[in-house]
């Protein structure tokens, strides 16, 4: 074995259909309210706080009911507080765990398991290392990804958001060898994996949009993998004719 990739999912490896839990919230209500006055603004800056994701220790939370029972109460609360009716608030909230967790929502991007295969072809191995949801096991697995990881350390199986704890499983997971981390979002993945002592490509997605270019992630991988101190790449969104998503499950 060469070393190990750790690979965020959401937004790097592959992303649900429009993206963010407020997109998630916004096709519940517009398929159960549909004249509901809320858009996707107000739904976002309403979910800005209180998630698991939020903060980086909650042991209490790596059981899968626990998990979700927080996150209802955040989304129910979010929705009181835009003026949504408490009964209509619950009951768009509960439904959250279904709507988000189908995987037939999921696809992955463009080159994701040609950029996994190359990089096992060089002897990598590869961990995918998100903040999730309790389910996240079942979509790797109904993309085809599955067969090409080592393991998944998932924050809402763990208890513990990255940073910093995730990294320290994740090194005991992989073994000896050099690591690297690969990920959209500069704080959590990058930064965080770099204060670790783990080198970290970030595949940048403007505005949490765009895609990701993980060829150009494998490549920086194989090319620098023999340097002695820690880095951190930035790599710029793929080009424009490849923004669509592919290995679509359903």
């Amino acid at each position: 074995m060469t070393g190990t990739v750790l690979w965020d999912f959401d937004g790097t490896l592959g992303h649900r259909r429009h993206g963010t839990w407020a997109e998630c919230l916004l096709e519940i209500l517009d398929r159960h309210q549909h004249d509901h006055p809320w858009q996707f603004t107000d739904l976002f800056d309403a979910l800005a706080t209180g998630s698991p994701w939020h903060h980086s220790d909650h042991p209490h939370l790596a059981d899968a009911d626990r998990w979700w029972a927080h996150i209802t109460t955040v989304i129910r609360d979010a929705l009181t507080g835009l003026g949504m009716d408490p009964e209509t608030a619950a009951g768009a909230a509960h439904a959250t765990r279904a709507t988000y967790t189908d995987t037939r929502a999921w696809s992955l991007y463009p080159n994701a398991l040609q950029s996994l295969d190359h990089l096992r072809a060089q002897g990598w191995q590869h961990i995918v290392m998100p903040n999730h949801v309790p389910e996240l096991p079942a979509i790797p697995d109904a993309l085809d990804v599955t067969p090409r990881l080592t393991a998944v350390i998932n924050s809402a199986a763990t208890g513990f958001e990255k940073p910093p704890e995730a990294f320290g499983r994740a090194r005991a997971a992989a073994g000896p060898g050099p690591m690297w981390m690969v990920g959209d979002n500069p704080h959590s993945d990058v930064a965080s994996a770099q204060a670790a002592g783990i080198n970290a490509t970030w595949v940048q997605r403007p505005y949490g949009r765009g895609i990701p270019d993980l060829p150009a992630a494998a490549r920086m991988v194989l090319e620098h993998r023999g340097e002695s101190h820690t880095l951190w790449w930035e790599i710029p969104p793929a080009c424009a004719e490849s923004a669509r998503a592919t290995h679509p499950v359903g």
